[in-house]
C-alpha cells in the first residue's frame, strides 16, 4: 500500500516537468507584432467599497501609452457602503451601481455588468482589480496580438511592492517564475494559460458565453471552463499589471485562505471533465490537469508533500525505496529552475534569494491554511 502510494504521488509530482519537456519539443518562432487596426479596448473594473484605491487605478489606465479615443472605462460599485461611486465618477468614468444582498461578490458583478458593456463597441474587454497598476505600455502590448475579438489574453501579473519583505519577494520571484517563464514556453507552444488579474477577454467571446464562472476562484474556473470549450487563452507576458502584495502572513492568512478554497472547488468540480473530454488535445489536457493540480495545492504545499512522500518510501524499507525517495525529490527540479532562473531576473538577484531563508516558516504556514 505504502508503494502505492509513493509512486502514485510520484507520477503527479512528476506530470508538470512531462508536460514542459513535451512544451519544449513544440515551441513555435514567436509570431511577428500584429499588422491589425489597434483594437477598442473596455477596462472593466468591479468595485467593493475601494474609494480609497479606485481613482488611482483609473489613473493608472488613463496615463497608457495608447489612443484616448480606443479606450472606455467602466466601474461597477458593487453594494458599495463608501463613496466608490462617486469618486469613481469624479475621474470622468461611467459608473455603474449594483445592489444585490444576495448575489454578492466579484463574480456576480461581473456576470451582471457584462450585458452593460456594450461589446458591439469594443473588441475587448480587460477586467482589472481596483488595486491594480498598469505599465503605461499595457495596452500596446496587447494591441501585438490583435485581432482580440474571439481570443482571450492573460497578461503579466507583477508584484508592485516587491521590496517590502520577504514574503513580498518571494511572491515576487513566483510572479516571474509564471508569467516570465511557464506561461511563455505553453503560449509559444500552442498551449492555453491560467487566467487572472487583468485578464483581457474578447468582446466575441463575452457575447457567445457571458460570465459563466461563479465560484470564489472564478478567474482560475474561467480558465478552465474556455479550456474545455476550445477557446484560445493566449499570453502577454509584455503586458504588465502590477497589485500589491500581502507583508506577512497575518495580512495574507484569510486571502490565501479564500483563494485556496476557490481553487479546491475547481479542482473538484472540473477534474472528471478534463480527463473525459474528448476534444481537447492530450498535450492541453495534460497540462491543464498539471494547473489543476498545482493551483489546487500551492507550491509549498507540494514541496512539503514532497518531502513528506520521500520520507514515508525511505523509513517504511519498501522495495527500492531509495530509488523512490529519489524520484520524489528529483521531481522538485522543475521547481527549483524556474525559481532559480527567476531569482536571476530580479532587479536585486541577491536580496531575492536571501528571501527564501523564511521558506520553511512559509510552507509551515501555507500548510496550515492548507488544512483549515
Amino acid at each position: 500500500m505504502v508503494t502505492v502510494i509513493v509512486v502514485v504521488g510520484a507520477v503527479v509530482l512528476w506530470m508538470p516537468t512531462i508536460a514542459d519537456l513535451w512544451h519544449i519539443l513544440r515551441v513555435r518562432p514567436a509570431a511577428g507584432p500584429s499588422r491589425e487596426p489597434l483594437p477598442r479596448l473596455l477596462f472593466l473594473i468591479p468595485a467593493h467599497d475601494e474609494e480609497l484605491l479606485v481613482g488611482h487605478t483609473i489613473a493608472s489606465v488613463r496615463q497608457l501609452e495608447y489612443p484616448a479615443d480606443r479606450v472606455s472605462i467602466l466601474v461597477v460599485a458593487d453594494n458599495c457602503t463608501d463613496s466608490t461611486a462617486e469618486t469613481a465618477r469624479a475621474t470622468g468614468a461611467r459608473v455603474l451601481e449594483r445592489h444585490d444582498a444576495r448575489m454578492r461578490g466579484k463574480q456576480h458583478a461581473l456576470a451582471w455588468a457584462i450585458p452593460h458593456c456594450e461589446l458591439d463597441a469594443h473588441d475587448a474587454v480587460v477586467i482589472l482589480d481596483a488595486d491594480a497598476e498598469l505599465d503605461p505600455g499595457f495596452a500596446a502590448a496587447l494591441a501585438a496580438r490583435a485581432p482580440l475579438r474571439d481570443k482571450v489574453v492573460q497578461p503579466y501579473n507583477g508584484v508592485q511592492n516587491r521590496a517590502d519583505s520577504a514574503i513580498t519577494r518571494m511572491a515576487a520571484v513566483q510572479s516571474e517564475a509564471m508569467h516570465g517563464l511557464a506561461f511563455r514556453l505553453k503560449a509559444r507552444s500552442g498551449i492555453t494559460v491560467p487566467l487572472s488579474a487583468g485578464m483581457c477577454i474578447g468582446s466575441g467571446v463575452l457575447e457567445e458565453r457571458g460570465w459563466p464562472a461563479f465560484s470564489i476562484g472564478e478567474d482560475f474556473e474561467l480558465y478552465v471552463i474556455l479550456t474545455l470549450a476550445g477557446v484560445s487563452i493566449d499570453h502577454a507576458g509584455d503586458a504588465r499589471v502590477y497589485a500589491q502584495e500581502a507583508r506577512d502572513l497575518k495580512q495574507a492568512g484569510s486571502q490565501r485562505r479564500r483563494w485556496m478554497s476557490g481553487r479546491w472547488y475547481v479542482f473538484r468540480r472540473y477534474t472528471g471533465a478534463i480527463l473525459r473530454s474528448r476534444t481537447l488535445p492530450v498535450r492541453q489536457r495534460l497540462d491543464a490537469l498539471c494547473e489543476m493540480t498545482s493551483v489546487a495545492l500551492g507550491p509549498a504545499t507540494q514541496l512539503a508533500l514532497t518531502f513528506a512522500l520521500a520520507t514515508l518510501a525511505f523509513v517504511s524499507r519498501v522495495p527500492a525505496a531509495t530509488t523512490l525517495a529519489v524520484l520524489v525529490i528529483a521531481s522538485l527540479g522543475r521547481q527549483v529552475a524556474y525559481t532559480a532562473l527567476a531569482v536571476s531576473r530580479d532587479p536585486e538577484p541577491w536580496r531575492a534569494a536571501f528571501a527564501f531563508v523564511r521558506l520553511p516558516t512559509y510552507v509551515l504556514w501555507r500548510l496550515a491554511v492548507a488544512v483549515s
